[in-house]
């Protein structure tokens, strides 16, 4: 590897930030050397410290749409900005905004806003938690649903290495958390054993992003909410990803489903931190005031983010074709890279949701869940996200991370990144690496 001597600079130099990142994936621990060291963003395009443009498939792990610093947005968030950035108090944007939200996604009677999506799956676990009076939380290996405590066993993409992330989580903490296989309800069934009475809610990605793109199999997710309708539990969506990513009504809308409890994120804050949660009107009940659960936060649904979040479904409203748009042009990259492997005999499966692209270095069908995934050649990825990355494409620096889209990845940026991967896959056989 041969990146820039200012990244690696930059990287071994001495600094008050703990790890030197302020989330773990941005380390590049799961490929080696130096991390990726960014500037600034326009369209679909990265630059780092020495002005050198790369083709950006980590779009900020999904939530830019429209790329990097969209004019409409820049634009928005001036204009918003001159109008104050936090309250404390309710803002007439917000009020609006959950009603285009409940309008979208119709399973969400009440809903609230925080900023992230950690808030977000957090907040719904406590409502599903006081609803039912009951503890028992089931999610599912491999879902990465934030770094609360209930959440993190294991932390999928997000984890620099593969294993254990949950130091500082008491075992109380565990003990109310069933993590059982995906795709798999007999797995289900024999991790919640006898404890159905005790059963919240069960949690889970509809179409998860997190363990590389992986399928529900037909009838699984219908499974779970069989499995939890008989428990008199909840089913909580996990759509931080999805919701906007694969349309206005996310994973849930395009599928027909109509979940207790949704947490919404990334996509809706056009670059800046918003997340929401909400479902059934019996269930959001529960919340302060009226009720007897507290979740808050000073800005919480403060008119900076919740203005341009205005701004970012108003570009979506009026474009009804941009999801078929983006939706082909990740069909073209899948193809295209599928064209690469069977030209170069790589046995490798190559997965595309949306405006979403994955494959795996692991020979076969795409994985099921997270144990199949985890068979993936780590060694090989390394050199492969280098590779690309000497040649201006831009990647996740995980195995299990996605090549997001966006509407400004056009045909000079597929061919370009067509052309980098077929130089690769060269170099990597060369080097004996696939």
């Amino acid at each position: 590897m041969t990146h820039s001597a200012d990244d690696t600079a930059a990287a071994s130099r001495g600094t008050a930030l703990a790890g030197g990142v302020s989330s773990p994936v941005r380390s590049g621990a799961a490929v080696g050397g130096a991390p990726f060291v960014q500037v600034a963003g326009r369209g679909a395009y990265a630059y780092d410290r020495n002005g050198r443009a790369y083709v950006d498939y980590v779009m900020a792990y999904g939530p830019l749409l429209f790329g990097h610093a969209h004019p409409a947005l820049v634009r928005g968030l001036d204009e918003l900005a001159a109008h104050g950035t936090v309250f404390g108090s309710t803002c007439a944007a917000e009020l609006r905004l959950a009603q285009r939200i409940a309008a979208h996604v119709p399973s969400m009677q009440a809903l609230r806003f925080v900023s992230t999506g950690t808030e977000a799956m957090m907040s719904a676990v406590r409502v599903a938690r006081a609803y039912t009076r009951r503890p028992l939380i089931v999610r599912f290996a491999g879902n990465y649903h934030g770094h609360f405590d209930a959440a993190l066993e294991q932390a999928g993409a997000s984890a620099p290495t593969q294993g254990d992330a949950g130091g500082g989580i008491p075992p109380s903490g565990r003990a109310e958390v069933v993590v059982a296989r995906y795709n798999d309800l007999a797995d289900l069934d024999a991790k919640v054993g006898g404890r159905g009475a005790q059963l919240a809610a069960i949690a889970l990605e509809p179409m998860p992003a997190n363990m590389g793109l992986v399928s529900p199999a037909p009838g699984f997710i219908d499974g779970v909410f069989a499995r939890a309708r008989a428990a008199g539990a909840l089913v909580i969506f996990d759509e931080v990803i999805t919701w906007l990513r694969v349309g206005l009504g996310g994973e849930q809308g395009r599928r027909g489903y109509s979940p207790d409890l949704t947490a919404l994120g990334k996509i809706a804050g056009g670059g800046l931190p918003l997340a929401a949660f909400g479902g059934r009107a019996d269930v959001m009940a529960v919340l302060a005031p009226g009720g007897f659960t507290f979740t808050g936060g000073t800005f919480s649904g403060n008119p900076l983010c919740v203005g341009l979040a205005h701004r970012v479904l108003d570009l979506l409203e009026s474009d009804c074709r941009l999801y078929a748009r983006l939706e082909a042009r990740a069909r073209e990259l899948a193809a295209g890279i599928r064209a690469v492997f069977a030209r170069r005999g790589m046995p490798y499966a190559v997965t595309q949701y949306a405006s979403m692209v994955d494959f795996a270095f692991r020979p076969g069908a795409p994985a099921r869940n997270d144990a199949e995934r985890s068979q993936s050649n780590r060694a090989a990825f390394a050199a492969y996200y280098h590779a690309m990355r000497e040649r201006g494409v831009l990647l996740a620096p995980s195995p299990n991370e996605l090549m997001f889209l966006s509407s400004e990845h056009g045909d000079r940026e597929i061919e370009f990144t067509l052309t980098a991967l077929d130089a690769t896959f060269e170099e990597l056989q060369q080097r004996r690496l696939v």
